[in-house]
């Protein structure tokens, strides 16, 4: 038997953005239809370790069944050396047998897939001329973000904000020749939310870098960072006075800081979250209901994401002799 590896450069190679936002919408549909069977993912916290260590697995029963694993640690004390805080593997393995087909680099789909979500809830939440983009940060997620984000909407300008100044004047000088629009560092969150009506926070913060009163009416925002009950990215009075989305509620009650702060201060009720992305997708719920609304997405990741990225990389990998094989 033989497995197939796609490292890093492979997977980049093989999976663009717009294509991974294609894939993406169609494994959101295929959970909010019922065709993806899914538990809670698994998070492993040694008291002694400066990570923590996550297990993923998922079953697409679609059209076009696939089974899979991600195992993925996280460890942010990554970021001050250049490496993705993100590190792991997705393993494919046959929906039919179980052998495993295939092994691939979970840093690589896990930034772009992230992203790709993201596209998907901005394109159905955010006003169709929102144009003005601001992220807050300056590591892997903001990079492709940005690619993401102008893969949905014509952005004209984008404000990137760090904690450090020069993370951000680092960020917008190696990603501007990618880019017709300007990419201007700004010293400081709430001046570069002036104007925005596009938000993504792609942090390692555990306490809020948005407060309400810097959002402008009508604005979307994307919250990738936080991941954990513990830590949130928004303030308790931007998730009140917001439409709150997420990619699935279960995972949501359980593990996003942003919604059970708000909620454990009763600012909000467990009804707050308005829909799941692929039940607006499928029209079974409503997304924005007007201009000046301002709309959220709550970003934990999914397993059926990298599930469905791994098959389609699989298939698009064996078509076009990419990647190495290996006895197994």
């Amino acid at each position: 038997m033989s497995i197939l590896v796609l490292n890093n450069a492979d997977v980049m190679e093989l999976l663009p953005m717009n294509e991974c936002i294609s894939v993406m919408r169609e494994a959101l549909i295929s959970l909010a239809q019922g065709n993806v069977f899914q538990p809670l993912r698994t998070v492993i916290t040694p008291p002694k370790a400066t990570g923590l260590l996550g297990l993923m697995p998922s079953f697409i029963s679609a059209e076009r069944p696939a089974l899979g694993l991600k195992v993925i640690s996280v460890f942010p004390g990554n970021s001050a050396t250049g490496k993705d805080i993100h590190q792991g593997v997705v393993l494919l393995l046959s929906p039919d047998s179980g052998e495993p087909l295939a092994m691939m680099n979970a840093s690589a789909i896990t930034a772009i897939r992230t992203a790709a979500v993201s596209a998907v809830a901005t394109d159905i939440l955010a006003r169709a001329d929102a144009c003005e983009l601001t992220i807050v940060g300056a590591g892997v997620q903001a990079r492709t973000h940005l690619k993401a984000m102008s893969e949905v909407r014509s952005i004209k300008r984008c404000c990137v904000a760090t904690r450090d100044i020069q993370n951000a004047y680092r960020f917008a000088g190696e990603m501007q020749s990618e880019f017709p629009f300007p990419i201007e560092a700004i010293d400081s969150v709430e001046r570069s939310l002036a104007g925005s009506d596009l938000i993504v926070t792609a942090t390692t913060a555990s306490e809020p870098v948005i407060r309400r009163e810097w959002i402008s009416a009508g604005a979307h925002l994307n919250a990738v960072g936080a991941s954990i009950p513990s830590a949130r990215e928004l303030d308790t009075a931007t998730v009140a006075a917001a439409s709150l989305f997420v990619d699935r509620r279960e995972s949501a009650e359980k593990e996003a800081g942003d919604y059970l702060f708000a909620l454990r201060e009763e600012a909000i009720t467990p009804g707050h979250i308005r829909a799941e992305i692929g039940e607006v997708l499928t029209g079974e719920k409503p997304g924005r209901t007007s201009a000046d609304e301002i709309t959220i997405f709550k970003s934990l990741g999914l397993a059926v994401e990298d599930v469905a990225a791994a098959q389609y990389l699989y298939t698009k990998a064996v078509a076009t002799g990419r990647g190495s094989w290996l006895e197994f």
